[in-house]
């Protein structure tokens, strides 16, 4: 089939590559001259594993192609899918629709035959509708349906996700486009996936709902560690028992210094937001994100706790950047509120990410940024683990121990035993233990 994909940003290039993948004829169009360029030269604009070999071996094959002519892909496509950005409007936190309304328009304008158009963005329920309604004020004549298709791509294992899905949902009433929808997604059947078909409405909503329950699974379980630190139990042990239990499942029970990232942040605003202009409040995620704003400045209490009360003078090296491992994303990171929060009380900060530095540099000033965790470390007279990376799973204790001005570490990810890190006589603290 032949697919538009408007947007190469992180949700539009994966989604694009994996159709290209499936064998569909997919263009990828952004307003970004230099982005595409990038792109045609192989360059990718974010980092996710896998997602570099897959772009160009598609790209090679022509079955994935990059540009700014938003006309052209358009008017050549069966399926148009909006993968534009949904950030956070200022003032009051709702869902800015700014890039996707502007995106219809003009591809109201260039629709040729029947077109499926696609909202993958994450949009607030009626969205669809009002997509409908600028096609057809700008097109009267268009033939096409809107289609509700909410992504589920967790960063860092994007690619899997796309091929692999739990679900796929698809909203819409128009018999047409459900069959169009099928088509295009009959290369997963071997792999069992199972479509949901409802409404487009209800397709809107799901995704909202399913971020704000882990958003709330996670903030759950970071409040549970707090009581454990109270009470003297061990939250992991806590997260394994009640995680056994089917009704619960273990994913997202992992303490830790709070969510961040793309989605949760703005999806659960923008559910909050939502519900009150709908006159049905939802009380639980309105707590939700206020705990976990909350959370990230009070981990950074934790660290100066753990150094003695005060690190006004002294040197803090901070292991971690992204909002979680094998990305570069730095949206909403609890690194940004930790270090904030670090440097307002005095303290010189000295950072490694293994791919996050270049995003950070954007955000955060007056950091000095390693060469490797053992550098970012040396001179400390506290490290603190952030983002649990691979890279920061099995350091050599002794040579942490040994570069450190003080043997202190705080592990916001209960990556390391308690019990191992005092026989190498490193003073330790944890999350909920």
């Amino acid at each position: 089939m032949r697919v538009a994909m408007i947007g190469s940003g992180y949700v539009g290039l994966v989604s694009g590559a994996c159709f290209a993948d499936f064998g569909h004829d997919v263009v990828c169009v952004d307003k970004d001259l230099s982005k595409i360029e990038r792109l045609n030269q192989g360059v990718m604009p974010i980092f996710e594993p896998g997602l570099a070999e897959l772009v160009t071996g598609n790209a090679k094959s022509g079955r994935l192609r990059f540009t700014t002519d938003l006309a052209e892909a358009v008017a050549d496509a069966e399926v148009v899918f909006i993968a534009v950005g949904t950030p956070s409007r200022r003032g009051d936190g709702h869902a800015d629709l700014s890039y996707v309304f502007a995106a219809v328009a003009e591809i109201a304008q260039h629709l040729k035959g029947y077109t499926v158009i696609v909202t993958k963005s994450t949009v607030p329920v009626g969205t669809g509708d009002e997509v409908e309604r600028i096609v057809r004020e700008a097109n009267p004549k268009a033939q096409f349906a809107v289609v509700s298709n909410p992504e589920f791509l967790r960063e860092g294992a994007a690619i899997e996700d796309f091929k692999r899905p739990d679900r796929i949902v698809i909203g819409s009433e128009d018999e047409a486009a459900r069959g169009v929808m099928s088509e295009l997604y009959r290369p997963l059947f071997l792999n069992q996936s199972p479509l949901l078909f409802t409404a487009r409405r209800t397709a809107e909503l799901i995704k909202y709902a399913a971020n704000a329950f882990l958003a709330t699974k996670i903030t759950f379980i970071n409040e549970i560690a707090d009581l454990c630190e109270a009470v003297g139990a061990n939250v992991q042990d806590v997260s394994r028992g009640i995680g056994l239990d089917n009704r619960i499942g273990s994913k997202f029970l992992h303490a830790g210094p709070g969510y961040g990232g793309s989605c949760f942040p703005k999806d659960t605003l923008a559910l909050i937001k939502t519900a009150q202009d709908f006159g049905a409040p939802i009380r639980i995620v309105e707590a939700v994100a206020a705990v976990n704003d909350q959370r990230k400045r009070a981990m950074a209490k934790k660290v100066i706790a753990a150094a003695g009360g005060s690190v006004r003078g002294k040197t803090v090296g901070i292991l971690g950047l992204t909002f979680k491992p094998n990305t570069d994303d730095m949206r909403d990171s609890p690194s940004l509120a930790v270090i904030l929060a670090l440097q307002d009380a005095g303290a010189t900060i000295r950072a490694y990410d293994p791919e996050g530095v270049e995003q950070a540099k954007t955000m955060i000033t007056g950091i000095e940024y390693a060469a490797n965790p053992y550098d970012a470390i040396t001179g400390a007279d506290v490290a603190v683990l952030i983002t649990e990376w691979d890279a920061f799973r099995a350091l050599d204790l002794d040579r942490v121990r040994d570069l450190m001005a003080s043997p202190v570490m705080v592990d916001l990810r209960n990556v390391y035993n308690p019990a191992d890190m005092a026989k190498h006589g490193i003073a330790y603290s944890s999350i909920g233990r």
